[in-house]
């Protein structure tokens, strides 16, 4: 049986270009979250990928309650695959997908684009990968992590694990380790030690566990309102046009696994990690990326392209009002709902899934550096 390694790290929000985006702003702040969530596609995984795609939502939120030193944190994703054999060899059966970014949509775009096909796990391999070629925070303050999941033992390929992880603490991260199977057989298949090298956590995991999915009361209202929130998103160039098609496609997505996934994305388009002020004029006005006077015509949406000045600024300011009145509403629903939740998982208590070992983790691991959640 062919492993899938999960390593999800959660970054700061580095110097990242993706084909036809602008560049995204190095963080000035200290109080970011790095996360790489490095996939081996290989046979057999199918269950631990199916758990990122639904759970991504709710690890997001999850994370989003931290704070360091009374501010929010600013929380990165990185995307990796490995194990597949159209991946070439020479290359280690493996690739990043998506470098450290604050895109979510990109993300769960990914996710869903993945598809298992055998080859060759080499654990060791992709941790140095992810260690040597991702763009880190130097400062060892904040938190980096990986988690790396998987059932095929941990010693394969070309380079050893003991360095790579040995490498990973020298730079500040800390290695958690999932292994997809029973807790003795990890042990003996050295995922166990992978982790004690770096300063992680051993966890292990049943990947093809059922997620129990808990409707609530507030999910059609919370899920409406998410839907009008894209309405609020006001693309420019391009590349807007394209994330907007995106943004309502990963909605789509999120649909067509449960309602709660949509609702957890929901809460999350409502957040402050949500940001997309490459693309969007409201975000991109909120941070001074972008200066309205200064788009050429053929950036503008129809809507606006007939507009006098002053108009496209009431405009914004319009969408932008409305678009925070929109998240008011969500974020009371969801407080709600958190609560019916809570009594509802305590007769549906599952806590060997991907989001509940990986939220527990960080939590753990956060709070050695200062972070708090609410």
């Amino acid at each position: 049986m062919k492993s899938l390694v999960v390593l999800i790290i959660f970054s700061v929000y580095s110097l990242v270009t993706f084909p036809n985006q602008m560049v995204d702003k190095k963080p000035t702040n200290n109080n970011s979250i790095q996360l790489a969530l490095l996939l081996d596609t290989s046979n057999s995984m199918d269950g631990l990928i199916d758990q990122a795609k639904s759970q991504l939502w709710k690890i997001v939120n999850e994370l989003a309650t931290s704070k360091k030193d009374g501010n929010p944190i600013d929380l990165y994703v990185a995307l990796y695959e490995y194990g597949k054999d159209a991946i070439p060899q020479q290359e280690g059966h493996l690739r990043n997908i998506v470098p450290f970014t604050a895109d979510l949509d990109k993300i769960s775009e990914e996710l869903f684009n993945l598809k298992t096909n055998g080859g060759n796990e080499f654990c060791g391999k992709v941790i140095l990968d992810a260690v040597n070629n991702l763009q880190w925070k130097k400062s060892n303050d904040e938190l980096k992590i990986i988690f790396i999941a998987g059932n095929e033992p941990f010693t394969q390929g070309d380079v050893e694990y003991k360095t790579a992880c040995k490498k990973a603490v020298k730079n500040g991260i800390v290695v958690n380790t999932i292994f997809c199977g029973s807790y003795d057989e990890g042990v003996q298949t050295m995922w166990k030690d992978g982790a004690d090298i770096s300063d992680g956590k051993y966890i292990n995991i049943d990947h093809n566990a059922a997620i129990v999915h808990i409707d609530a009361p507030q999910d059609a209202d919370i899920i409406k309102l998410g839907q009008e929130l894209n309405k609020t998103y006001i693309a420019f160039g391009n590349y807007g046009r394209e994330k907007k098609e995106m943004q309502a496609e990963q909605d789509a997505n999120s649909m067509s696994l449960s309602n709660e996934v949509m609702v957890e994305r929901s809460v999350t388009k409502s957040g402050g990690q949500y940001r997309n002020s490459n693309w969007d004029l409201v975000d991109a006005k909120k941070d001074g990326s972008v200066k309205i006077e200064e788009l050429k015509d053929e950036d503008l949406p129809d809507e606006m392209k007939k507009m006098s000045m002053q108009e496209r600024k009431a405009y914004v300011d319009k969408m932008e009002k409305e678009r925070a009145q929109i998240q008011v509403k969500i974020n009371k629903l969801n407080d709600d709902r958190s609560k019916y939740v809570a009594q509802k998982l305590l007769e549906n208590k599952n806590d060997n899934t991907l989001d509940a070992v990986m939220i527990k983790t960080i939590r753990e691991q956060a709070k050695q550096k200062n972070y708090k959640f609410e």
